[in-house]
């Protein structure tokens, strides 16, 4: 009889304690930023919050496609970092909530303007410059000319030296994708990502993956963000930045709360403690260079200057609505990666 006693109440406190943890304690995370960026964030929060945080990494396309695959029974909490396009389709599918934080008035204009295109179901983060880098030992062990604009990629001399991400798995990739399209227009766009394939060696799921391979010497030349170019050369790999002269894209990393979220409260904190100036001037801390959207924030001066570099127009709205984002996926998969190469 004692027995029996003692294993009810102790059901009933793990279930009053377990209903706790979960309305208040927890956090699951998902996160797609370079990995040591995002166990920053997630012990930071923990450690200041009490706040348990579970996070994941994936890419930005392999987050959104959880996060669908989930919508009818959501386990994450909230989706920080990687770029704003599927975000922006997360929120235009219904799958992210729109939250309206104090620390609005603290941000850069891109970044409201992010949340607005969205009904405020999403917000900038950070910005990048799209761009590439080259390991210029290999280069000059290649005897291969110095890549200066995004056309000379598709030359003949360097098949097999260039790598970049899959657009289905890669927020930079299809970042890529649209960038193109929008530079050289869709047909010369896509044209464009034909030639390019030729020289490919490999698509890779994640996309600062390209340069990190530069950097260990296994690839030569990798298409990605440039913030993540200069963290290579910033951790001493011998990789050199380059802002295409044809002119590029970027992106508005962004963050967004999980609709149907198993912890409200936890992942609206999050949202507010992640953007505050003191929490985005860490991110120097672990060589990631991107432009923070509190104005307040301090970042590194090796941090791409998106002053001086030729940026295109690039349309949010449009390329990160579900329906073009599908459309030029589609595209990109029947018409360019089962080409020979």
């Amino acid at each position: 009889m004692k027995l029996s006693l003692l294993a009810g109440f102790a059901l009933a406190a793990s279930t009053v304690l377990g209903s706790g943890v979960a309305l208040a304690d927890n956090l699951t995370l998902y996160c797609s930023a370079d990995e040591t960026w995002c166990q920053l964030m997630a012990r930071g929060f923990e450690e200041e919050t009490g706040i348990r945080v579970d996070m994941t990494r994936k890419s930005s396309g392999e987050t959104f496609a959880q996060i669908k695959a989930e919508s009818s029974n959501p386990k994450g909490d909230i989706w920080w970092g990687g770029t704003g396009d599927p975000h922006l389709q997360a929120a235009n599918e219904g799958m992210t909530e729109e939250y309206m934080s104090p620390m609005r008035d603290q941000l850069n204009d891109w970044a409201i303007r992010q949340a607005e295109s969205a009904g405020n179901k999403t917000i900038g983060i950070y910005s990048g410059a799209l761009g590439f880098g080259y390991n210029k030992d290999l280069l000059e062990k290649n005897n291969l000319p110095v890549p200066a604009c995004w056309k000379d990629l598709t030359k003949p001399e360097y098949k097999g030296h260039v790598q970049m991400a899959n657009p289905n798995s890669s927020g930079t990739a299809y970042t890529t994708l649209a960038t193109m399209v929008q530079l050289f227009g869709e047909e010369d766009g896509f044209q464009f990502m034909k030639d390019l394939h030729k020289n490919i060696n490999q698509y890779t799921k994640s996309g600062s993956a390209p340069i990190k391979a530069a950097g260990l010497g296994e690839n030569t030349i990798g298409i990605v963000f440039m913030h993540d170019a200069v963290s290579q050369s910033a951790s001493g790999f011998p990789i050199v930045t380059v802002a295409p002269c044809e002119g590029t894209g970027y992106e508005i990393g962004s963050m967004s709360i999980i609709a149907g979220g198993r912890n409200p409260d936890s992942a609206r904190k999050f949202y507010d403690w992640a953007l505050s100036a003191e929490v985005q001037s860490r991110a120097k801390d672990v060589k990631s260079f991107q432009v923070p959207s509190n104005k307040s924030a301090t970042q590194s001066e090796l941090a791409p200057d998106l002053s001086t570099i030729k940026l295109i127009d690039y349309d949010f709205e449009k390329y990160g609505s579900s329906d073009e984002r599908k459309r030029l996926l589609k595209k990109w998969d029947d018409e360019v990666s089962v080409l020979p190469q």
